[in-house]
């Protein structure tokens, strides 16, 4: 468990459990929730053993957004979240949504009840998001008068269409699971996200944690950008598997038969 109560982390069968536990106040974001998300990403980061993380929020929501009333008693708290030293690295708002991908497995949200504004950045962060149909999701900074700047921008350009990004943003309109698929907001719509994300980790679970890593980072560096680098880190990449020792190729080599029930050894660090 982290240090916070804000944040729960179980780690069981290479499955890290991360579960929002803020359920009396619908996980809502405040001070304290914020470094305990970003501490939970910290430890998970180091953490070479693990090969998927779940994220969750206990109760009826998985976040209700910022505590605007518990943020605002603080003079000084909104600094703290915005202040940076680097203007181009991910301060402590921003953080508990860019900080997902900074972990080289993937990362499962799943989302139930609310998830407004902060609470949707930080799904955005992770690789898949798995959400109940009556789910109700919002970007949701508009009604505040404010504008999203959780880092939650750099996942919705890639996951939703620009016109659709801008009329969320504009209107603060609600939505439901169903509509938040259609508009690439998530990945998997179930009625038990829980069990669903269960499955899913599973079957990554099988895969070499080398190769899952590696498409983790390829993808990232490389959806976007010159073409060249994309082909130079596929190259790259692929060699660095094939002389791991996670490597089948090699068991193959050696036995002329694929080894598929060999053990996967530690995650490489990418």
């Amino acid at each position: 468990m982290s240090e916070s109560s804000r944040v729960e982390l179980k780690i069981e069968n290479q499955i890290a459990f991360v579960s929002l536990a803020r359920p009396d106040k619908r996980n809502a974001l405040d001070m304290e929730m914020f470094k305990a998300i970003a501490d939970t990403i910290k430890k998970l980061r180091k953490n070479r053993d693990i090969q998927v993380v779940i994220v969750s929020g206990q109760g009826e929501d998985f976040c209700s957004g910022l505590d605007v009333k518990s943020i605002m008693k603080s003079k000084s708290a909104p600094l703290k979240l915005l202040k940076k030293w680097n203007p181009f690295s991910s301060n402590l708002a921003q953080f508990v949504s860019t900080g997902w991908q900074k972990i080289g497995v993937p990362v499962i949200t799943v989302i139930h009840g609310r998830c407004w504004g902060g609470g949707l950045h930080i799904a955005l962060g992770a690789d898949i998001r798995i959400a109940t149909p009556n789910a109700s999701l919002s970007i949701m900074e508009g009604r505040w008068g404010l504008i999203p700047d959780m880092g939650g921008l750099l996942a919705l350009r890639t996951h939703c269409r620009l016109d659709v990004a801008k009329e969320l943003t504009w209107t603060a309109k609600i939505i439901d699971g169903k509509q938040a698929k259609d508009f690439g907001l998530v990945t998997h719509l179930s009625e038990t996200p829980k069990e669903a994300a269960m499955q899913l980790a599973e079957e990554l679970i099988e895969q070499s944690p080398d190769t899952v890593s590696a498409v983790k980072k390829l993808y990232n560096k490389s959806w976007k950008g010159r073409k060249s680098w994309a082909l130079f880190r596929e190259s790259f990449y692929q060699i660095r598997i094939l002389l791991g020792k996670n490597s089948r190729i090699k068991a193959y080599n050696q036995t002329h038969e694929p080894d598929e029930h060999k053990p996967f050894l530690r995650r490489k660090k990418w």
